[in-house]
């Protein structure tokens, strides 16, 4: 019988799930407001950007600051920040004031707050759930990001911006609040290991060589920004492709996005069994083969049905992958670096998915709607020979942390 999280943990993904929502909801209120504001697609669409520059900008920075102090106050200190930003943003569209300058300024102070809250609490989770118990707790955080906040709650704010376009901020702004209360009530936090303070250069530095001298983490990391890469490159074009490739309306696109959200949530449920059952060595392997299976059945495919169903087997893929990613993470990297390694997965994953926005718009617009897929096709070909013998060490770093519980 499975042990019991514990309460603690049940606060964390309490307060995950309530942010998660929170963020759903303004998934689908920011796009509407700023298409509300301009019709220049390039700004409706720069809004993505001016969100993840400070991930590119801070967030090796942001690592030195989780390491250095408290992870429970600086993750309940940034959720208050963020509550003030979108309440403050709330505000300026109740009054008439909202416009793209003050949109763009709201999303970049959210983007710094995020690389302090999100890597805190990435932090914290080993803190307060054993070691061997980590794959389960990450696909429940897993499963309250896909059920949340990509298939109630986007809907859900649509609607509400509807009604009265400030009502889904103010709401996402009251998310913060409650998550932040719910982190600062947390009992049962060890107290994080010290850091010898030196300066940020260097203790940047002494995260990065640790980082590049574990070989499974190492390779996770790479894998994961070539991946982000591709993947981003091909759904920078989906819309795009789901027309003139599918004849699909775009009404319907969004269900078509949803296909991921349904086959992420079957992850969730099933992602710490496979684990157990068949190992992460495996898992991680298989799942490169289905990441370049879905890019080339996309490239390849003609019909709706084929696409989703094919959509839905990648959100599987890519939850069962993230759980294992993370707990491994989680498990191996020594408290005192926990900041600053999570603070370098978060650039290899940002700046892929950055670029890979870039790249996939340029490949379809000079070669044509479907070579995103094939390049993608062949980058993570790849990727797969060269990540296949590092990962035969992935299922020995599992069963080592279990017995060790």
């Amino acid at each position: 019988m499975a042990r019991r999280l514990g309460p603690d943990f049940a606060r964390l993904w309490f307060a995950s799930a309530v942010s998660n929502f929170g963020d759903g909801m303004t998934m689908a209120a920011g796009p509407l407001l700023l298409a509300s504001l301009t019709d220049d697609p390039a700004l409706v669409a720069g809004a993505v950007f001016a969100q993840q520059l400070p991930w590119l900008l801070f967030s090796l920075v942001s690592g030195v600051i989780v390491d250095r102090f408290d992870r429970r106050r600086l993750a309940v200190a940034a959720n208050l920040a963020r509550g003030a930003i979108v309440a403050g943003l709330a505000v300026a569209i109740w009054t008439g004031h909202a416009s793209v300058p003050v949109v763009y300024a709201c999303l970049f102070l959210l983007g710094v707050g995020e690389t302090i809250a999100d890597n805190a609490s990435s932090a914290l989770l080993p803190a307060v759930v054993a070691a061997d118990q980590l794959p389960r707790a990450n696909s429940r955080l897993m499963a309250t990001h896909v059920l949340g906040g990509q298939l109630v709650a986007p809907p859900v704010g649509a609607a509400l911006f509807v009604v009265a376009a400030a009502v889904p901020f103010g709401l996402d702004a009251a998310s913060f609040v409650i998550a932040a209360v719910l982190i600062a009530v947390l009992r049962n936090v060890p107290a994080q290991a010290p850091v010898e303070r030196r300066t940020v250069r260097a203790e940047i530095g002494e995260g990065l060589r640790w980082l590049w001298r574990h070989e499974v983490l190492r390779t996770l990391g790479l894998c994961l920004c070539l991946m982000n890469l591709t993947l981003m490159g091909a759904v920078s074009i989906l819309v795009l492709y789901s027309g003139e490739r599918l004849g699909l309306d775009p009404r319907w696109f969004g269900l078509l996005l949803s296909a991921i959200a349904v086959g992420g949530l079957l992850g969730t449920a099933v992602s710490s069994r496979l684990i157990d059952r068949f190992g992460p060595t495996a898992l991680l392997r298989v799942g490169l083969v289905i990441e370049a299976g879905t890019h080339l059945g996309l490239a390849l495919a003609r019909d709706v049905w084929v696409v989703g169903a094919i959509l839905a087997v990648f959100g599987v893929h890519a939850v069962v992958w993230n759980v294992i990613t993370q707990s491994i993470r989680q498990r191996e990297v020594p408290d005192e670096l926990r900041g600053r390694v999570g603070s370098a997965y978060f650039l290899l994953s940002v700046g892929g998915s950055a670029l890979g926005a870039l790249v996939g718009g340029l490949l379809a617009r000079q070669f044509g709607i479907t070579t995103p897929f094939w390049f993608a096709v062949a980058v993570v070909a790849g990727v797969a020979v060269v990540a296949w013998r590092p990962f035969a060490a992935a299922t020995d770093l599992h069963r080592s942390a279990a017995a060790a519980t």
